[in-house]
């Protein structure tokens, strides 16, 4: 029998000792059971429309920026370096990184900021949840059950945020919203591999799509200062190779802080176990100097490139499409397909399923469907 738990710290989250499923199977033998997790995680219908799903930039805007599905990978990769740099489980990090937006709607954040206000009045909208939705409900692979029946491990780390009130229908899996305690180090860790990795490529789309410039860019003191060491270590070097060579070393020290700063507070908390880290202060971060360096980059993207006026235009027009298309579906739900109609009448239930089925779209999907009812061309 493989350990796959001999190598890590004591703090960490053990396979062996998870606390299971929402429906008991037979242990995955040749895998461990966050193995197992990452591989359903993998084959899921949801993680492969990622691909056609907004990070910043809509899919059809250019062929290299990045989606979700791409945003996702590096989340995981970035994570799987870190956990392996503090002993903690590589494999429960990558299965809660290729997770963590599978409930998100097309169209980016504001997707959901438009769903969540349609759905006001029947519960709201919260793609985190959205994501814990996915994988205990609506996959449909098994035969013995909804969803993909992953690990508590795996679902706590995918819900990130909860409001009290959802967490309250949620048992364990929310008690913690309602209790302050903290989540594994895996679930912390990831929430900043997500941070680290948004932060940098959302500067490289940036600069590809000509919707920030260098010279804006220079200044914030942490893309300057990486960029003054390239252009030191490699004079004349050719802007895209800048570029990249100015974001791995971003990448490299945000990591670097991150593993010293929180090597240092485990040292001093002496976690023995998962359960001495549930009742703890968060034990993942960064440095304060490099907090208040990131918070700073971030500010500079929202004001520069996330609120920027071409974006802003698109921002409009996705906002006008999942609004047209929730208001047609719950005016006359004979619209949706016949998996989504609510023959009881039951108007909450029948909203969440509009939810599920807008929430489920692509981009591309969401603007043809739009196209379809709305458009005389379309018939």
């Amino acid at each position: 029998m493989i350990d796959f738990d001999a190598h890590l710290a004591p703090y960490a989250a053990h396979s062996k000792a998870s606390r299971g499923r929402r429906f008991e199977e037979p242990a995955p033998g040749s895998r461990s059971q966050f193995q197992r997790d990452r591989d359903r995680i993998i084959h899921s219908t949801a993680f492969r429309r990622l691909e056609y799903k907004t990070q910043v930039f809509l899919n059809h805007e250019g062929d290299l920026f990045r989606t979700r599905l791409t945003h996702s990978i590096e989340v995981a990769q970035i994570g799987r370096t870190l956990a392996r740099s503090l002993r903690l489980n590589e494999d429960l990090v990558e299965a809660t990184a290729l997770a963590h937006d599978l409930g998100h709607t097309p169209f980016g954040h504001v997707g959901q900021d438009v769903l969540n206000e349609c759905m006001k009045d029947y519960g709201g909208f919260e793609h985190n949840l959205q994501s814990l939705r996915v994988v205990d409900h609506l996959e449909e692979h098994y035969g013995a059950f909804d969803g993909l029946n992953l690990t508590f491990e795996t679902r706590e780390g995918i819900l990130k945020h909860c409001s009290l009130t959802n967490a309250r229908n949620l048992g364990p899996l929310g008690q913690r919203f309602i209790d302050k305690t903290q989540p594994s180090l895996e679930a912390q860790l990831t929430n900043l591999a997500d941070e680290i990795a948004y932060n940098n490529h959302d500067i490289d789309d940036g600069l590809r799509s000509g919707l920030l410039t260098m010279e804006q860019m220079m200044e914030v003191e942490l893309f300057a200062r990486h960029r003054r060491a390239v252009e030191a270590a490699y004079p004349g070097l050719p802007g895209r190779r800048a570029l990249y060579e100015t974001i791995r070393l971003m990448i490299t020290a945000m990591t670097a802080d991150l593993v010293e700063t929180s090597a240092a507070l485990l040292q001093e908390a002496a976690p023995r176990s998962i359960d001495d880290v549930r009742t703890s202060k968060p034990l993942i971060r960064f440095s304060d100097a490099m907090r208040a360096e990131t918070t700073a980059l971030k500010r500079f993207l929202y004001a520069n490139l996330y609120r920027h006026f071409k974006v802003n235009r698109m921002r409009v027009k996705a906002s006008r499409i999942v609004r047209e298309l929730f208001d047609a579906f719950m005016t006359d739900p004979v619209l949706l397909p016949p998996d989504y109609q609510v023959a009881s009448g039951d108007t909450m239930k029948q909203a969440r399923k509009i939810a599920d089925y807008i929430a489920g779209m692509t981009d591309r999907y969401a603007i043809r469907e739009h196209k379809r009812i709305f458009s005389l061309d379309e018939l």
